[in-house]
């Protein structure tokens, strides 16, 4: 079947399908009716090329491509964008520099309909003169794009050395003597920051010698993160306080701190509160099919 064919097929298809009072036919995903849209506003064929009419295409964070008919320049579509399979440009567009359009497999894992989307053919993080890390050389590019003034260049291939960040800290918690209680601190630092918890009033390092409290660590959930959990076994109102998490490298420190407050089981019935949800431990992390290095 010739382009011209194909796309008018399609067109009839869609508009079959926004025509009121029509069959039931199956919803169609944005995706395609914003591809449809498109070739109902461009029409069919091409025209002869007059570079000098083409708009001069501006913002193009992610680079220029040719359109449809290889004449004008046009933004290229960004990381995660809907783009075509075929690297045509002549339904939803054309991915931009190191990028690469591919099916989404995870869309067809969950029995979704698969949507195509621009890749980013690098996982390599990247250094900016600007001091700070970018997940790869897409990402990168975005940035100096977005402020030409700014004159980003690549300063060293792996994250710049920073002091640790603290994503996600933990919170104060609340329950009653005799429940598990978790605290979690996910922490962002190249080199790999080391955690160390503690309990405000007391010397030792936390677990220290106490067999209801434990510690675990795991790299994630993103590259260059860590996370450590607190688990508190069968709380005690001598456990109620202040916790600390501290995270470490060379470069400098970060520390966030919550409260766990313990009532017992007649303060519970006098509040009229409801137990709290559990919060995610380490055994909810989800396995990722493939091994990460996360450093």
């Amino acid at each position: 079947m010739s382009g011209a064919a194909h796309r008018a097929c399609l067109l009839l298809l869609f508009l079959l399908l926004s025509l009121p009072g029509t069959l039931a036919l199956p919803s169609v995903p944005d995706y395609l009716q914003r591809g449809w849209q498109r070739l109902l506003e461009e029409g069919e064929g091409c025209t002869t090329c007059r570079p000098e009419d083409c708009p001069a295409p501006r913002g193009c964070l992610a680079g220029l491509v040719r359109d449809a008919c290889d004449c004008c320049w046009e933004c290229a579509n960004l990381e995660g964008q809907i783009c075509d399979l075929d690297n045509t440009n002549h339904f939803y567009g054309r991915c931009g520099d190191h990028l690469e359009c591919q099916l989404d497999a995870g869309d067809l894992r969950r029995g979704e309909v698969p949507e195509p989307q621009c890749t980013c053919l690098s996982a390599q993080a990247l250094c900016g003169s600007d001091g700070k890390t970018y997940a790869q050389i897409c990402r990168f590019q975005e940035a100096a794009r977005a402020q030409p003034q700014a004159n980003l260049s690549v300063a060293h291939e792996g994250p710049c050395e920073a002091e640790p960040q603290i994503l996600s800290p933990p919170y104060d918690i609340w329950n009653v003597t005799g429940q598990d209680v978790i605290f979690g601190c996910e922490v962002f630092a190249y080199p790999m920051a080391s955690i160390e918890w503690r309990k405000d009033g007391a010397e030792m390092l936390l677990p220290g010698d106490d067999p209801h409290i434990s510690v675990q660590f795991r790299g994630g959930p993103q590259k260059y993160e860590v996370t450590a959990w607190l688990q508190i076994q069968a709380v005690r109102v001598t456990d109620e306080g202040t916790y600390r998490c501290f995270a470490r490298n060379k470069v400098g420190q970060a520390m966030a701190l919550a409260s766990l407050t313990v009532l017992t089981p007649d303060q519970l019935n006098m509040t009229g509160l409801l137990l709290p949800n559990p919060r995610p431990g380490p055994e909810d992390y989800v396995d990722s099919e493939e091994p990460e290095d996360y450093y």
